[in-house]
């Protein structure tokens, strides 16, 4: 499996890659892990005695801790120092992106909140290597400390990568993500415009009904399975404060694969479909959607299998990737104005009502086609730029999302 995903820097992407470690090179992983999580959490017990103390707590002071306790402690020695390294990095930007957060009294579901230690049967192993830290020889991963790894190479890197950071998921496979320079891959200009409204009943309502996306329903289908492994789980859970059974983890573990296939079915349903977008339009008028608040209504079940952040961060990829323009659109009263004339209703429009009536012009539409050619209308676009006529105005180019969105 690869997946291409855009790091905080615009000018790199991830490709990620299948890892068969042999037994040896997973105990070397797992001891490098856990050497790097004494790390971590010998730099939040140091963070809590000095809560506000940057001189105390930064970069430098933690580097120098980190080679007392090299120097002191011939068990950290055996590891590399670069994983080492990045691990007190990583924390640093953890604390600093935290105390900036209090400093700004954001409210506290907004905080990013301050490191917390990592327990050694909760937290899944992730070590980052700069380039003097690895190496690529014969379709092989050498990492520093002898590490030896195969990789299953199911595309190429288009250039030699900076960094590389190997992990382990939930169900125990291996990744490693390599950062390499960003490359674009213009498609053919095509003329052409779309507006994209994001629903539930369909994930995505287009100006185009060739390029709908219907809801997948890939939770929805493994449901039966998922409900087959949580029964066995149920049955064979031992009462709390003793060890799980041998049954119960492997019912766990199977219960964990359906959700990571239902995962990895959005994921390839949203690329396929975004990638069809990117190739048909030139310029894209997105929804720019927050589908937090629809995890408390009676539609929660559904939103989530709509996978809508998914499929959003999808087509933002994709069309950066192949060089097209998207414009995200504010998506306040976009279900109360008119596509034709620009009326707003006066009172919200329930969800029961799927037909758009416009009180001032007359005009009927579906309802989430009406917001579909809203967005084209916000963006500055010419509605009629769907049937091949060139938008007016100039490009408007979205904003870049924080995180690491997936393509």
């Amino acid at each position: 499996m690869t997946t291409l995903t855009e790091t905080e820097d615009a000018g790199h992407v991830r490709y990620a890659y299948r890892l068969r470690p042999s037994s040896t090179a997973r105990t070397a992983l797992e001891a490098e892990w856990a050497r790097c999580r004494w790390i971590w959490n010998e730099c939040c017990a140091r963070s809590k005695k000095a809560y506000a103390d940057e001189e105390k707590c930064g970069p430098a002071r933690l580097d120098k801790m980190l080679t007392e306790a090299r120097t002191a402690n011939a068990w950290l020695r055996e590891g590399s120092s670069i994983p080492q390294q990045q691990v007190i990095r990583d924390f640093a930007k953890s604390r600093a992106k935290a105390l900036k957060d209090i400093k700004a009294r954001l409210p506290q579901h907004q905080r990013a909140g301050m490191p917390k230690c990592k327990k050694k049967n909760a937290a899944d192993p992730t070590l980052n290597y700069t380039r003097r830290g690895f190496r690529l020889k014969d379709g092989r991963l050498h990492l520093a400390g002898g590490i030896v790894l195969s990789v299953v190479w199911s595309r190429e890197l288009p250039k030699p990568p900076s960094s590389v950071r190997v992990y382990r998921d939930s169900l125990g496979h291996w990744y490693a993500s390599f950062v390499v320079a960003t490359t674009t891959e213009a498609l053919p200009a095509t003329g052409r415009v779309i507006g994209i409204d994001w629903g539930v009943k369909e994930t995505a309502t287009t100006t185009s009904d060739a390029h709908d996306l219907p809801h997948p329903q890939h939770g929805k289908t493994a449901t039966a399975r998922l409900a087959r492994y949580q029964k066995q789980m149920a049955r064979r859970c031992t009462p709390r404060g003793k060890p799980q059974s041998k049954g119960y983890r492997q019912a766990q573990a199977q219960a964990a694969k359906v959700h990571k296939k239902a995962a990895r079915q959005r994921q390839d349903t949203a690329r396929k479909w975004a990638k069809t977008l990117v190739r048909d339009f030139d310029q894209l008028a997105v929804e720019d959607f927050r589908p937090k608040f629809l995890a408390k209504s009676t539609m929660a079940r559904k939103a989530a299998d709509a996978a809508i952040s998914t499929t959003k961060a999808a087509l933002l990829d994709m069309s950066r990737k192949h060089g097209r323009t998207v414009h995200l659109v504010h998506p306040a009263h976009t279900t109360m104005d008119c596509a034709q004339c620009g009326a707003r209703t006066k009172h919200a429009l329930p969800l029961s009502e799927r037909t758009y009536t416009c009180t001032a012009c007359g005009a009927v539409s579906p309802r989430d086609k009406n917001s579909a050619r809203v967005m084209l209308v916000r963006a500055g676009l010419n509605p009629a730029g769907a049937d091949r006529v060139r938008a007016d105005g100039p490009p408007v180019h979205s904003q870049r999302e924080p995180g690491i969105p997936h393509l």
